[in-house]
């Protein structure tokens, strides 16, 4: 049967699947790839399959937020995926990060709604355990500049107390801030699915984050290079994943 949203069967998805926020993301996750087709496009879900030194990968955009997050999760594991990385953006928390730092997940606080749909916000957002030692492992083998930690994943970045909101997180040890780590994490465990999330950090510590994201966009040197090594660390992990 295909999914209503991603437009996609069990044929067409992968046990192993990256997941960026952005659909012109999939299309420089797919330069990466050893060869690839696109199986569907529908609203913000942009789906490629292909293959990465051997391995069979599926990469599905889920928009902004975390609204449209799950539904693409809940719709690859209907397909069958099994294993989820996150590539995403992130705002800085902690004044040591630099533009192009990664950030590897360890889980994130739940300050996003589609989650709490599903249940209530003592239940914590983590990482499976599995997935983010191999992150680890496989970005200290690549010797690319990273931070493992907590983050928070929210719903807007305008809201009339954001500099409040950041300073108080900052002072926590919280290393950033994304909108869908925190949903796609809680979702994982609760239909039973393997995730993690590798975040580019696109905007540094107190600055604004409007330019920052605007740097972004007109492809900054040193974001765009983090962008490069999350969607190779994201590979080079499922390759690795694979094995076991």
């Amino acid at each position: 049967m295909k999914q209503p949203h991603i437009q996609c069967t069990k044929d067409d998805i992968s046990k192993m699947v990256i997941l960026p926020g952005d659909p012109a993301r999939v299309d420089r996750v797919a330069k990466h790839l050893d060869e690839y087709e696109e199986i569907a496009y529908n609203r913000e879900f942009k789906t490629i399959k292909g293959k990465y030194k051997g391995i069979d990968v599926t990469v599905t955009s889920t928009g902004i937020g975390g609204a449209s997050a799950c539904i693409a999760l809940e719709e690859l594991v209907a397909c069958g995926a099994e294993y989820f990385i996150r590539i995403g953006s992130l705002g800085a928390y902690q004044e040591e990060i630099k533009i192009g730092d990664l950030i590897i997940a360890e889980g994130a606080v739940r300050e996003d709604g589609a989650s709490k749909m599903y249940i209530g916000e003592n239940y914590p957002a983590v990482a499976n355990s599995e997935v983010l030692e191999v992150l680890k492992k496989k970005a200290k083998e690549l010797e690319y500049a990273h931070y493992t930690g907590l983050v928070r994943s929210h719903d807007s970045f305008y809201i009339d107390n954001e500099d409040d909101v950041v300073r108080y997180w900052n002072k926590k040890g919280l290393l950033g801030a994304d909108m869908e780590t925190a949903t796609v994490m809680t979702l994982g465990r609760l239909r039973n699915v393997k995730v993690g999330s590798i975040l580019n950090n696109v905007v540094v510590y107190e600055s604004d984050v409007r330019d920052g994201i605007n740097d972004y966009v007109d492809n900054g040197k040193m974001a765009e290079e983090g962008e490069r090594r999350e969607i190779i660390l994201a590979l080079e992990a499922l390759c690795e994943l694979s094995k076991k």
